[in-house]
This record gives C-alpha cells, sequence and structure tokens, in this order.
C-alpha cells in the first residue's frame, strides 16, 4: 500500500507523471469545482423555493465562460504554453493553474461581500486609493508579463522562419534548432526564471486579476451584493463565485491542452511542420505584444495621470470579444495546416 509520504512525494513530482493521469488529475479538479458549485446551491435552497438563486448561479456560470476568452487570459496561456513546450515540457495545467488563480481573486472577493465586508465595494469603486493600486498591480503584472513572453516567442518566430528558409533551401532541422538562444534567451533567463512550471502561472494568474478591471467580474461581485440584499441563502450566495471559477478553469483548462497538443505537433516534427510552426508562433508572439503595449499604455496612462493622446486612446481601448478571433484564428491556421498535411500524404 502506498504511504502518505509517497503521495505526497509523487505530488511534487507531477510533471513526471504519464500525461494521462495528469490530465485526469486536472480535469477531476475541474468536476470537483463543479460539483462544490452545485452542493452549496441545492444545501442552500435553490432546489425549494429560491429560483432567483438558481438564476443567479447559471449567469455567474456564464460569466465564467465570457471571461475564458478575454485576449489576455488566451495570450497569456497560449503564449505559456509555447515556452513551455519549447523547453520539452508537457504542460498540461497552464490553462487550468492560470484560471484558478485568476479566479482565487473573484472567490476572495465573493466571500467578503457575502461577509458583509465594505473594503470590496471600495477596491471596486472608481477614483479609491484601493482600486487605483490594485488595477495598477493587475495591469503592471499583466503587461510586463506579456511582453516578456512576447519577446521570447517573436525571438522563437524570427529564429523559425530563419530555418523555414534554410529548409527550403534543403537543409536538415533538428527539434534542437527551434530553441531560443542568444541574446534574447539571456535577457530573458532571469525575468522567466520563475516561471518553470506549469503551476507557477497560478501566481501570475492571480496577479492578472487584481484589478477588478474586467466588466464580468465586477458584474459578478455586483450580482452577489444585489442577491444578498434580496435574501439569497449564504450558501447559494457563496455559489456564485464557485460557478464562475468552475466555468472559467473547464475553458481555461481546453484552451490549455489545445494548444500543448498543436505547438506539440509543430515543434516536434520540424522538418515537416516548420512553416506551421512558424504561423502559430509568430501569432502567438503577436498577441502577447499587442496586448502589452495597451495594457502598459493604460498603465503608464493611470500611473502618472498622464493626458496625452497615446495613452489615453491605448487606456481606453476595449477588446470586448477579440478573444473570439484569436481562437477562430488558430482554429482556421490548424485546419488548414492539417488539409495540406493530408493532401501531401495522398500525393
Amino acid at each position: 500500500m502506498t504511504s502518505l509520504a509517497e503521495l505526497a512525494s509523487m505530488y511534487r513530482r507531477r510533471e513526471h507523471l504519464p500525461m494521462k493521469s495528469r490530465l485526469a488529475f486536472m480535469f477531476g479538479s475541474v468536476v470537483l469545482l463543479h460539483l462544490a458549485a452545485v452542493v452549496l446551491l441545492l444545501a442552500g435552497g435553490a432546489g425549494g423555493g429560491q429560483p432567483l438563486a438558481l438564476g443567479l448561479v447559471l449567469t455567474a456560470y456564464v460569466a465564467g465562460i465570457k471571461h475564458s476568452y478575454d485576449w489576455d487570459h488566451i495570450a497569456a496561456i497560449d503564449n505559456s504554453t509555447r515556452k513551455f513546450v519549447a523547453q520539452r515540457k508537457d504542460p498540461v495545467s497552464v490553462g487550468f493553474a492560470f484560471s484558478l488563480g485568476h479566479s482565487s481573486v473573484v472567490i476572495l472577493a465573493g466571500v467578503m461581500v457575502v461577509g458583509g465586508a465594505r473594503l470590496v465595494g471600495q477596491l471596486m469603486e472608481d477614483g479609491t486609493t484601493g482600486h487605483l493600486v490594485l488595477g495598477l498591480i493587475g495591469s503592471g503584472v499583466s503587461g510586463i508579463f506579456l511582453l516578456a513572453m512576447g519577446i521570447f516567442n517573436g525571438s522563437a518566430f524570427l529564429r523559425t522562419m530563419q530555418l523555414y528558409r534554410a529548409a527550403q533551401a534543403g537543409g536538415a532541422i533538428a527539434v534542437e534548432d527551434l530553441e531560443t538562444k542568444g541574446f534574447i534567451a539571456r535577457l530573458l533567463a532571469k525575468p522567466l526564471s520563475r516561471v518553470q512550471r506549469p503551476r507557477n502561472i497560478y501566481v501570475i494568474g492571480f496577479l492578472f486579476g487584481l484589478g477588478f478591471d474586467t466588466a464580468t467580474t465586477i458584474g459578478l461581485l455586483v450580482l452577489t451584493t444585489a442577491a444578498s440584499l434580496a435574501g439569497v441563502s449564504v450558501l447559494a450566495l457563496l455559489a456564485l463565485p464557485l460557478a464562475f471559477t468552475a466555468a472559467m478553469t473547464l475553458c481555461d483548462s481546453i484552451n490549455g491542452v489545445a494548444m500543448m497538443r498543436l505547438y506539440k505537433s509543430a515543434i516536434h516534427d520540424p522538418q515537416r511542420k516548420l512553416g506551421f510552426n512558424a504561423i502559430i508562433t509568430g501569432i502567438s508572439a503577436f498577441s502577447a505584444l499587442f496586448i502589452s503595449v495597451i495594457t502598459l499604455g493604460g498603465f503608464l496612462n493611470a500611473a502618472f495621470g498622464l493626458s496625452d493622446p497615446v495613452t489615453t486612446w491605448l487606456g481606453e481601448i476595449d477588446l470586448g470579444d477579440a478573444g473570439l478571433a484569436l481562437i477562430a484564428l488558430f482554429a482556421v491556421v490548424w485546419v488548414v495546416a492539417a488539409v495540406r498535411m493530408r493532401a501531401a500524404r495522398s500525393r
């Protein structure tokens, strides 16, 4: 029989477990989050006299789905996954870790709202010091992290394009040739030294969420406050942030696994898929750099009270559902590459 010490050792070395085991553990955790939300909802009396609670929980769940395809979510998950795959790792839980970190802020805030803490309302209120400080932390961390990832993957994109031209000229390409090397690798070695495992992304996700700057997050907390005033039970109220978390972790986990498979198929078969590798790496790098410029522009505008037209414009940009366009773009690239590969094999 396996001892507790052996189980603890296995947990610490879980990155060495078979991929199927890690996938089962991750999606099992997502299922538990769903079950916890349902249990709290039922325990709160939703099935016997509180239909309002059921409607609110479903609204929170849909908000979690919507929040999962925000462009900064997708850019952070996709670029982190690309980095880990390039380092010959199988980062199955990047999306889950990022989403769990991000939603931890929502859960803590939701619990505080249910507990009657006025602090959360003050932090969400525009113009307060707390709102400004948390917003600067969230935007500053997200902007710098995406900038670093964008530069890292941008360097990989340029190297891949060089190798693609060499392959077109008849040169042989190995997996090792795709690793980011040289000045960029040395420049980013220290800033990214703390991001060595998918679980490290949890902290990044948490810091991303500190700003309370997304409509879905603010809407959920307002919803929780309104439900509390309407007499919804405490247990049903606690189900709101859990439902939000369950939905977001599900979607982000699926996104992370899909991108891992996409990048692995491109990187581990460089001779045949070098062009495909270059395209998806270029899209990832561009998305990260694009979002980092917008985020850091808004950060500078808010932090220093600037009134210039450039940072003011950047701070007012609302990408809305642009994340869906990014997902669709990856899907189109994958489908086109798959069709071309199948056509090449049939010749």
